[in-house]
């Protein structure tokens, strides 16, 4: 108790910085849409941020062995302050593309501060109750983020200063804290084929995953203000997804637990088809249809990525884990910086619905690769326990640690 209570700042840093982050997003495409910003333009900033998160990912370990964990930190909320304030100096959207590197940048810096230092001060009999308490801010202020969209004015200096300054009072409990820093851990080798070869299928769903949660979050109030969504509505729209993933933790981890993971994974993107088709048919059936299947999307897409995971490290060795999970991170941000873009203009091309039309074919894609694998590799190694991956840093592998450890 005492050593989660001296990670009390830890977590209201990731708490305070959720909250900046998890509007930013969201806020940024109404604003978009009120400036008459054209639809392709909105994605952009959408891929812009993941653009920033990639190169955060890779530089922040670098950082922090330069100039430690506290300035690294300090460096990275400045960044993202920056990139929150300046947004209504310059009312351009490649302008406002670059200030969300910024916010990327700012995000995955940050995040690997935080996991860093965490995982230089848990033991393997504390891992669990903290990875809990992390997962619960990480996801609750998550959750608070996306409802502060409903109170949010769209292209407002005061919204923007207000994410901007919950960024820097991110600053504050971390540097603040008397809890000496650790040593500066090695950062991972980035190397993603090492995903590929230990699993395709991982690798895959790592992508969709992407494909998913990304389009939703960046691109979701496009889709919710074409449907007549107002912007309060559409911060619950948002927030229903994010409901739906945390339901689906728990349930999806006993079942990946109990199960062949490949039929997991197949049965879960069959399931996303259904949900894409049915919010694509309830999209004029009135506001509570479209939350309830704002829900079931979520539960249905949100634990891929943590499924995809858990079935990749199966097939490592315990000194290859902290890698393959930057490897698969990697994946994720491909998916994630192309994605926003891609269907930005499928929507100005083809309507709301098509966003829902290109997850979908996505997850079609996955069933049948993940079918195509089942063939090609007929057996499965020993199962590690399922565990819930965020998408945060390179710096994950190390925070989770011995509670992939097999059974």
């Amino acid at each position: 108790m005492r050593m989660l209570i001296s990670f009390a700042a830890l977590f209201l840093s990731v708490a305070l910085l959720q909250l900046s982050s998890g509007g930013v997003g969201p806020l940024d495409a109404l604003s978009g849409i009120a400036l008459g910003f054209s639809t392709a333009q909105i994605g952009l900033l959408g891929s812009a941020h993941f653009v920033g998160f990639f190169i955060g990912c890779w530089w922040a370990p670098r950082l922090m062995g330069s100039v430690g964990h506290s300035r690294a930190f300090a460096a990275f909320t400045a960044a993202g302050a920056i990139g929150l304030l300046s947004h209504m100096l310059v009312l351009d959207p490649y302008a406002w593309a670059l200030m969300r590197v910024a916010t990327g940048l700012c995000i995955a810096g940050c995040y690997t501060v935080i996991e860093a230092w965490l995982q230089a001060k848990v033991t393997n009999e504390t891992r669990g109750r903290t990875m809990g308490i992390y997962r619960l801010a990480d996801m609750g202020a998550s959750l608070v983020a996306q409802l502060m969209i409903g109170v949010l004015e769209p292209a407002s200096y005061v919204s923007y200063n207000l994410l901007a300054l919950l960024c820097c009072a991110a600053i504050l409990p971390l540097t603040l804290t008397k809890v000496s820093q650790p040593a500066t851990p090695d950062a991972p080798r980035l190397r993603p084929m090492l995903a590929l070869t230990r699993s395709p299928l991982a690798a895959a769903g790592a992508v969709v995953a992407a494909l998913s949660s990304a389009s939703f979050r960046m691109v979701g109030p496009i889709y919710g203000q074409e449907v007549g969504l107002r912007t309060d509505q559409i911060a619950y729209f948002l927030a229903a997804f994010v409901l739906g993933g945390a339901l689906a933790q728990y349930p999806v981890g006993w079942l990946a637990d109990k199960f062949d993971r490949r039929w997991v994974l197949i049965w879960l993107s069959a399931f996303a088809i259904l949900s894409c088709f049915v919010t694509t048919l309830i999209g004029a059936g009135g506001t509570t249809m479209i939350m309830l299947g704002a829900v079931f999307f979520g539960l249905t897409t949100f634990p891929i990525y943590s499924v995809a995971a858990a079935h990749a490290h199966d097939f490592a060795t315990d000194d290859e884990r902290v890698e393959l999970s930057a490897a698969l991170m990697f994946f994720f941000a491909l998916g994630a910086i192309a994605s926003p873009l891609v269907s930005s203009n499928l929507i100005n091309w083809y309507g709301p619905s098509a966003l829902f039309v290109m997850i979908a074919v996505g997850h079609l894609g996955l069933v049948i690769f993940g079918l195509m694998r089942m063939l090609a590799r007929d057996t499965v190694q020993e199962r590690t326990p399922y565990v819930y991956a965020p998408r945060t840093s390179f710096m994950i592998g190390r925070l989770l640690g011995k509670s992939r450890n097999r059974k």
